[in-house]
Parts: C-alpha cells; sequence; structure tokens
C-alpha cells in the first residue's frame, strides 16, 4: 500500500458487537459509556448539539438524561432529573426505564431513586 492512501474496512454489526465483546476489558454497552462521566463535560457537549437537525434529537437527549447521574453512584430522582433537564416526567421515566432494561442504570428497590450502577 502506499503512503497517505486512506483504507475504509466495513464490518458487519456482528462483527462490531463482536469486537467490542473481545476488547481488553469489554463490558459491553456499559463500558463504553463508562466515560460519559463528567456531568458538566457532557452537558455542554450534548446541549450545543441538541437543537442541531443533523444529529439525532432523541439520542441526544436520552444520553443527557444518563449524564446527569454522576458515577459515584449518588442517587437521583425522576423529578429532580426532569427539573433539571427542563423535560417532562413522562418522557424521562421512558429514559431511565430504558436505560435500566439496559444495565446503564438501576434503580432502589426501596425508593424512586435512580443511580449508575457501582463499576465493576
Amino acid at each position: 500500500m502506499s503512503e497517505g492512501r486512506d483504507v475504509t474496512i466495513t464490518l458487519t454489526s456482528a462483527q462490531v458487537a463482536s469486537v467490542f465483546r473481545e476488547a481488553p476489558g469489554g463490558g459491553g454497552l456499559a463500558a463504553l459509556l463508562a466515560g460519559v462521566g463528567s456531568v458538566d463535560n457532557a452537558d455542554a457537549a450534548l446541549l450545543s448539539l441538541r437543537d442541531n437537525s443533523s444529529y439525532s434529537r432523541s439520542t441526544l437527549r436520552a444520553l443527557l438524561v444518563l449524564s446527569v447521574f454522576a458515577v459515584d453512584g449518588s442517587e437521583r430522582e425522576l423529578t429532580d432529573v426532569a427539573k433539571q433537564l427542563g423535560m417532562a416526567g413522562g418522557t424521562i421515566h421512558r429514559y431511565l426505564r430504558t436505560w435500566v432494561a439496559v444495565g446503564l442504570l438501576e434503580q432502589s428497590e426501596n425508593s424512586r431513586r435512580y443511580r449508575r450502577p457501582p463499576a465493576g
């Protein structure tokens, strides 16, 4: 191959999933998103893109919801998250349920609070 020449490799979805599973320290989606730990940095980046129609607004909102949960495991109530983000409680509830379903958040058994699961 000559220098300065771009090379493109196309992987199937199954191949991409395999790469993530087999990557050192691979822990699936949770490991990939562990870097969404700095709420201030994530908020600023996500908010700056939220109104740009060339990006998926629902994806950005979902990531914004996730970003308000500190990696230290401190708990938040749905109403506090909704108030902080200026979003409807029902919308926040759907995002939280989705994040719980994929393992990126967990809900306390004794309360209606949510938190990031412990790393591990």
